[in-house]
Parts: C-alpha cells; sequence; structure tokens
C-alpha cells in the first residue's frame, strides 16, 4: 500500500505475558504480534503489520505497550471512529490476554520504536515466606525481608551514561553497550516491592539483570558498592542473575506531542439516558 491507499494508526495496548512466547512472531507459540495481525487481517482483509515500542520477551508483561500500523484506506473500519476499532480489536481478541487500550490517529512520521523519547519498566518483588497465589506469574518470589534503603543506595551508581556491558545478555546484538539511565526509584505496598526504571533504550534483559543485582543487595548478600564494581568491571559474569520475566512490565512510552497526543483517550461505552 502506498500513503494514497493507507492511514497509520497508534494503539495502546496492554497484555498478560505469561503465556505468550513474547511480543515478535515465533514459530513454538503465541505472539502478541502474531495474535494482533491475525486479527487485522479479519478486520480489514489485508495483511498489516504492527511495529511495537518495545520487542519485550517471553513471560513480559505489558500496562502500556505502544505499537503502528497502517490500514487500508478503501475498508469501511478504517472509516469508522477509534471507540469502534478498538471494540472490534477487543472481540477479536477475546479470547487472549491481550487487549487494545486505546487507539487514536498519527501521521506517517510517527514509529512505535523510534520514534520513543522514553521507556518505563516496571519490577515487582513479593517479599515474603508464603508464594503468591493471585500474583501468580506476577512478581518474582523472594524468600527474604529485602532492605529497600540499600536498594535505592545502590541504584545510584546505575544513574546516568555509562557502559553497561555488566548489565546485558551476552546474547545481545547492540552495536554500543553505551546507555542512560534517567531515574530508578522503589515503593513499597505491603509486601510488594516495586522498582521502576526510565531510559531512552534498554539493552537486551538489562532492566531483568538490575533487578537480579539491585535483590541481592537488598538482601545482604552484596553491599551497595558492589554495583558500581561490577559496572566498572564491565563483565557480565560478576552480576546478579537475570531476573525472571514475570515480575518485568512495559509500564509506559512517551513520545514528542508533535507526533501523537500524549493522554490516550479511554473509550469509555456511552450509556447517555433516554427520555
Amino acid at each position: 500500500m502506498n500513503k494514497e491507499e493507507k492511514k497509520r494508526i497508534a494503539l495502546l495496548i496492554e497484555y498478560d505475558g505469561t503465556n505468550l512466547v513474547g511480543w515478535q512472531k515465533q514459530n513454538n507459540g503465541n505472539s502478541v504480534q502474531g495474535e494482533i495481525e491475525k486479527a487485522a487481517k479479519i478486520l480489514f482483509k489485508k495483511d498489516c503489520i504492527i511495529q511495537a515500542a518495545g520487542r519485550t520477551d517471553a513471560g513480559v508483561h505489558a500496562l502500556g505497550q505502544v505499537a503502528h500500523m497502517d490500514i487500508p484506506l478503501e475498508n469501511k473500519l478504517s472509516k469508522k471512529n477509534n471507540f469502534y476499532l478498538v471494540s472490534a480489536f477487543n472481540a477479536l481478541l477475546k479470547k487472549t490476554n491481550i487487549k487494545i487500550k486505546s487507539i487514536q490517529n498519527s501521521s506517517f512520521e510517527f514509529n512505535a520504536r523510534f520514534s520513543a523519547t522514553k521507556r518505563f519498566y516496571l519490577y515487582r518483588f513479593l517479599s515474603r515466606s508464603a508464594p503468591p497465589t493471585l500474583l501468580k506469574n506476577k512478581v518474582w518470589h523472594v524468600r527474604q525481608k529485602v532492605d529497600i534503603k540499600s536498594m535505592k543506595k545502590a541504584s545510584i551508581f546505575l544513574i546516568g551514561y555509562h557502559d553497561f556491558t555488566s548489565f546485558r545478555s551476552i546474547s545481545c546484538q547492540a552495536s554500543s553497550a553505551l546507555r542512560t539511565i534517567d531515574k530508578i526509584t522503589f515503593e513499597i505496598h505491603d509486601d510488594i516491592i516495586e522498582m521502576r526504571i526510565e531510559a531512552k533504550s534498554f539493552l537486551q534483559n538489562q532492566v531483568r539483570i538490575i533487578a537480579g543485582s539491585l535483590i541481592k543487595v537488598g538482601t545482604k548478600i552484596w553491599k551497595p558498592e558492589m554495583i558500581r564494581n561490577i559496572l566498572k568491571s564491565k563483565c557480565r559474569n560478576l552480576a546478579g542473575e537475570t531476573a525472571p520475566a514475570y515480575g518485568l512490565y512495559l509500564e509506559k512510552v512517551n513520545y514528542p506531542e508533535t507526533l501523537i497526543k500524549p493522554t490516550w483517550d479511554s473509550h469509555f461505552q456511552s450509556n447517555e439516558c433516554v427520555g
């Protein structure tokens, strides 16, 4: 399709990654990309490729994944309002753990991956002896008491522009390990510890390796200064384990306001009184 035959939409997506092979289409199971593209083909009668801000791994969840898709103008659905499109997509995604939260029109200059100015990730720990029930596959269960003050102190060493070789997967294909982490914060809600981390972009498994390293500080296995030493070493083997995928959430993605609206419509169903 050339530009005259299509329009670009931006999608805000939520999913439970528990039984998914990740964002990207693969031959060994259901993926977020694959399920949404199957729904799009039913709706628009053509193959529509969706591209995301972040290609999350198997088991990783999303509260605010953003993606873009070009849809054909010749199809009647393309002329419907975005609330109708959201409802149509979600009707076809009913049996999946994937939902479209909102859709907005965008220019062709908008690219969900390359236009992103900041990505926000959340990692959740459960600090108690009893394993999770309602939060199974949604938190990393840590049986020890966690010292959040020590984790905060250790996280300071990671803020800023650094070589994060120690905190990326050995299979990471990025040409450079240089990245800038803007912010790391912690919150406690009863026995749940939430770590939030912000950056324009991340290396493969970077957030999970940071989580796996900081929890060693929180459980008193390491002193906070160990994180500084690991960062300087540029050696993956010295860092902590790669934390489980199921504790990680892609929470939000920011873009320039000139490309898409910063606030997404909720698309509430109208229940206006009659008479």
